[in-house]
């Protein structure tokens, strides 16, 4: 028998879950959902804006409902935000609800990727970046690997190689639960 399964992408800002998750959903036929894109899409302002307005308690109040109402859909890629983790409900629900995959990196590899980006708001001082990426990492990671069914790592790869690995990935996943991938 052939199951739709829920495929949820977690780690850090700059792991790549949404270039991941765009080309993996178009690989395997699967609807693609981004937490905080669907966040901005709901309020009609930038996750920073409610960073600005809410503090960071305000966001993981909408981020919580949000992946609630999207991990209860099926068949879907879910990208979600870095930060997605810490709420120990958030963390229940992608593991009741798919399958966990971590995109893990290292802080190094997530500087050169967002250093740029202004829309990252845990991350506003440039001078300060490698110092709080180190942080929300000691913090995160563990979280990251307490839910994860499978761990990518994806330093230095290309979305086309990790697309590739993550579906081989899957596939042993689900024939060990006598269930196959799409």
């Amino acid at each position: 028998m052939m199951e739709r399964r829920n495929l949820f992408l977690i780690g850090p800002m700059g792991a790549g879950k949404s270039t991941i998750g765009r080309q993996l959903a178009r690989k395997l036929n699967m609807d693609f959902f981004d937490s905080d894109q669907e966040i901005e899409k709901r309020t009609g302002v930038d996750i920073g804006w409610i960073f600005d307005l809410e503090g960071e308690i305000g966001f993981r109040k909408r981020e919580k409902q949000v992946i609630d109402e999207l991990t209860e859909k099926h068949g879907i890629i879910l990208a979600t935000g870095g930060g997605s983790v810490k709420l120990r409900e958030n963390r229940n629900k992608l593991s009741a609800r798919g399958t966990v995959i971590y995109l893990e990196t290292t802080v190094e590899r997530q500087v050169s990727r967002i250093y740029y980006d202004k829309r990252r708001p845990l991350v506003e001082s440039k001078e300060k970046i490698l110092e709080t990426l180190k942080n929300l990492a000691v913090e995160r990671n563990p979280l990251y690997k307490e839910i994860a069914d499978i761990i990518i790592q994806v330093n230095n790869k290309s979305t086309n190689f990790l697309v590739n690995n993550i579906i081989n990935s899957l596939q042993p996943f689900f024939r060990s639960n006598n269930k196959r991938l799409l």
